[in-house]
């Protein structure tokens, strides 16, 4: 009789030592290590305390996102991505010419998100970008964004390509044909002196390009031309066809911030973006797993 009282005795504090031992994230996600997190949005418990990242620290995390993050900045549900990159790119180059792309043609509702220019600066995007996990395309001038290129290698560095987008932003089509290689390909080759990689797609200023702007850029090794079909303004996206996204839309985006969009900040911008894309049940690729 003694031991059996001393065996219920032992249980019962194992049971109250298992329920006072606090759960990790994991459970709160279930989620597999080394794996987005997806599913239905939840706060983390106050007890376990957010994710800390250290300043400067553009080290992509585990799984592509911080857990939690999307409710800090705004979002319903963390961003979604492609479970994996098409086994063939469905956009391929035909010749010599570049591809003029602005819908890749998928089945699943996915799009692109791309960002021009290089004007603003923001270090808040990097964090967001970081936590969020967030893909996406830079279309760089040397005007513009040449007087800190380690703003946006910072965002490279979280696995986010960087391609040109000129010189000096002209409208192209003004230009001859000489004129449009030095815009295009001297832009290209700081673009792979400043960030080790050869960039293949270009993306043309104000989206005007002609017969002369494919040559010039196919000269110097450009396979894509990206154009848009979605553009974000302050509110909400301008639709080139149509009043929604479609799937494969390659959308158009700024780096802007508060002087030039009243008041908005880019983190602001870019979540109302996030929101609108949400809302309508798309997934967020990268275009580069699917063009050349």
């Amino acid at each position: 009789m003694r031991w059996r009282t001393v065996t219920w005795a032992l249980a019962g504090l194992l049971l109250t030592s298992c329920a006072q031992e606090p759960r990790s994230t994991d459970e709160w996600f279930h989620s597999r290590r080394g794996e987005p997190v997806y599913g239905t949005p939840r706060a983390l418990p106050e007890r376990h305390g957010r994710e800390s990242v250290a300043p400067g620290d553009d080290a992509a995390p585990p799984g592509g996102a911080v857990p939690g993050a999307y409710l800090k900045w705004g979002l319903a549900y963390p961003v979604s991505v492609p479970a994996g990159r098409p086994a063939r790119k469905p956009v391929q180059q035909e010749g010599e010419l570049p591809a003029v792309v602005s819908r890749v043609p998928v089945k699943d509702k996915t799009v692109f998100l791309t960002f021009d220019d290089g004007v603003e600066k923001d270090p808040e995007f990097v964090r967001m970008a970081r936590e969020l996990g967030l893909p996406f395309s830079m279309f760089l001038t040397e005007e513009d964004a040449g007087n800190n290129y380690g703003y946006f290698k910072r965002l490279q560095r979280l696995g986010n390509p960087v391609h040109g987008h000129t010189l000096t932003h002209p409208d192209l089509t003004r230009l001859d044909l000489a004129g449009q290689r030095r815009q295009i390909c001297a832009q290209q080759e700081r673009i792979e002196r400043r960030f080790g990689a050869r960039s293949t797609v270009f993306r043309p200023p104000y989206g005007k390009y002609d017969a002369a702007t494919l040559r010039a850029a196919g000269s110097c090794g450009v396979k894509t031309v990206a154009m848009w079909q979605a553009d974000m303004k302050i509110d909400d996206f301008q639709y080139r066809e149509g009043a929604r996204l479609r799937p494969g839309d390659i959308v158009l985006a700024h780096f802007r911030g508060p002087k030039m969009q009243k008041g908005r900040t880019m983190t602001e911008m870019v979540a109302t973006m996030l929101r609108s894309i949400q809302r309508q049940g798309y997934a967020i690729g990268r275009l580069e797993d699917y063009v050349p």
